[in-house]
């Protein structure tokens, strides 16, 4: 009969895999819901679902919420099977984890072009993808910048360019805006329109003048502890989870047929 730690052990990964049951599966929902709402999954928009960034909820959501129920039922049931499982899964995600870092640490160089090729198609897709418009509008008020280099690269959008049919046409987002504000209360939508017509001198009153890429490369060297730390306690995490299964399996498996 197992001895108390032993259960306690036992139920700690059952409440630990849970845990991670429920947060994979709320990601997988959330990947999903996106997904549906832009009608991604429809025939006529299977080519773009590739580049999609609610797709990276989904395989996240479904690759935890895998491993998490096989760690839940490898408690709840004492079964080797689902516990060996478990370990080997998160083993193998741990390794691709260290290969992935060992792989930015070597193209570190190369990140700059990187971060500049996604805010490209961020800047692109602006108008198409809710999503990637919620991503590049938080990002330019949050670190007050408008497009890649300067705000003349909002030109490359076939929405704002100036030859476009539409009211945008030769406008920049309102997330560039000094002052988004109307009133200091109500959201000014139209505080950039007809931006790109104007100088330099003049756009420098209505709108940001400087990129984003600098700014957000800057940001990132600065979050470098926080990012450090929250690795090291995902790993702390994916330790915890594979003592307890090494625990249950030395105590399920009697020692002559362990190996």
């Amino acid at each position: 009969k197992p001895g108390t730690f032993s259960q306690c052990v036992r139920y700690l990964a059952f409440l630990w895999n849970l845990l991670f049951l429920l947060l994979g599966l709320l990601a997988l929902a959330v990947g999903v819901w996106g997904l549906l709402a832009k009608r991604s999954l429809g025939g006529d928009r299977l080519a773009p679902l590739g580049s999609d960034p609610m797709l990276l909820f989904v395989l996240v959501g479904l690759g935890a919420s895998t491993v998490s129920l096989a760690g839940c039922l490898g408690a709840l049931r004492s079964s080797p099977c689902l516990l060996r499982f478990f370990v080997g899964a998160v083993l193998a995600f741990a390794g691709l984890e260290v290969l992935g870092g060992l792989l930015l640490l070597a193209a570190r160089h190369r990140l700059r072009d990187a971060l500049r090729d996604a805010l490209l198609l961020c800047l692109l897709r602006y108008q198409e993808e809710p999503d990637l418009r919620f991503l590049v509008d938080e990002v330019q008020r949050s670190l007050q910048c408008c497009g890649l280099r300067s705000y003349r690269d909002w030109e490359t959008n076939p929405y704002f360019n100036c030859s476009a049919p539409g009211a945008q046409a030769c406008s920049v987002p309102d997330s560039c805006c000094l002052d988004p504000w109307q009133n200091g209360t109500v959201a000014n939508a139209q505080c950039a329109f007809g931006a790109l017509r104007l100088g330099d001198v003049a756009a420098g009153t209505v709108v940001h003048l400087g990129g984003c890429v600098a700014q957000l490369s800057a940001w990132l060297r600065g979050q470098a502890g926080g990012i450090v730390a929250g690795a090291a306690v995902l790993v702390l995490v994916e330790a915890a989870g594979v003592l307890m299964a090494l625990k249950m399996l030395g105590d399920i498996m009697p020692v002559g047929v362990r190996d």
